[in-house]
């Protein structure tokens, strides 16, 4: 007999933010504190006894008011972030502009031009460090992604991210992993029901945890409930709870194997713990739906991109 159905479909509990998806007002706030930081010592408890940018003011009159540089990758990378160039240069008094030669997602070669800035050069001079910050961080985490989505090969497995964010970072550092092909699954708690082992502990029976899937339905019908295992012998309490996904925690490959046979497609199943870029090759063939790792961006690095001044 065939397997139910599977509810709600895929789609629903994944996506990809876009650009677009991201609040305006957040970015400018998040540059403009990047901004205070490095001008006015933006988080220590006293006034530093001088403030601006100290070094490109002892350049006097004398300077080049216009200038333009190139905005260059260093290594091989996946670009991320570039749309907050024009922002960064706003918050910093829009007296210069920048015409962008990449798209967000793009892999580039080293030497390749993300994108040309030009105007005031003091306020290139002074907004340079924070444009690079933030697409080097951003860049690192679509590299990093990019690289575990080609481990995967051609499995129909999707990698998924997680909440292991930096904080006050998680939509940008989100949109970096959907820039590297990856899929954005739970922004946050607000989002989707989540049972996991501290919570089971705390319900401390299966009875309970019908009980708590029950209230999640009547709560909000149309969000997901996942609930983690990390036995093979708790997926049947899980499955009868009603679970929409069922997180398999550091799994065995054979384990795995087994947990998605006995599942039989009643479920969604997804993998996580111990997710490295050695080990997705051996489970790409398992049939999972998901594997989720905070280490796209946790175990990210920071990618090289340099300012390189046009003479």
């Amino acid at each position: 007999m065939p397997a139910p159905p599977k509810s709600p479909p895929a789609d629903v509990l994944l996506q990809r933010l876009a650009w677009d998806d991201l609040d305006r007002a957040y970015l400018r706030r998040l540059v403009e504190m990047a901004r205070e930081e490095d001008l006015h010592g933006l988080g220590l408890r006293a006034r530093p006894a001088h403030t601006g940018d100290l070094s490109t003011a002892s350049l006097g009159r004398t300077a080049p008011r216009a200038g333009a540089a190139d905005l260059v990758a260093r290594e091989p990378l996946v670009v991320c972030g570039l749309s907050l160039v024009p922002l960064i240069l706003s918050v910093y008094g829009g007296r210069a502009t920048a015409q962008l030669r990449a798209r967000d997602g793009a892999r580039l070669p080293a030497g390749a031009v993300l994108a040309t800035l030009s105007g005031d050069s003091r306020t290139l001079l002074t907004a340079e460090r924070v444009i690079l910050n933030f697409l080097q961080r951003l860049s690192g985490v679509a590299t990093q992604t990019r690289r575990y989505v080609e481990a995967l090969g051609t499995s129909r497995t999707r990698l998924l991210d997680t909440r292991k964010t930096t904080p006050g970072w998680r939509m940008l550092e989100k949109y970096a992993v959907a820039s590297g092909g990856g899929w954005n699954y739970r922004l946050g708690l607000f989002d989707g029901f989540m049972l996991k082992d501290n919570h089971l502990a705390l319900l401390g029976a299966a009875e309970g945890l019908a009980a708590a899937v029950a209230a999640a339905r009547r709560a909000a019908p149309e969000l997901p409930v996942e609930i983690e295992v990390d036995a093979l012998a708790q997926i049947p309490s899980a499955l009868a709870a009603g679970a929409d996904v069922i997180l398999l925690d550091n799994f065995t490959p054979a384990r795995l194997r087994r947990a998605v046979a006995l599942i039989a497609g009643r479920a969604f199943t997804e993998a996580s713990g111990g997710i490295t870029l050695k080990t997705l090759p051996r489970l790409a063939g398992l049939g999972l739906d998901f594997i989720s790792t905070g280490a796209l961006v946790h175990h990210s690095v920071w990618v090289d991109l340099g300012l390189d001044w046009r003479r």
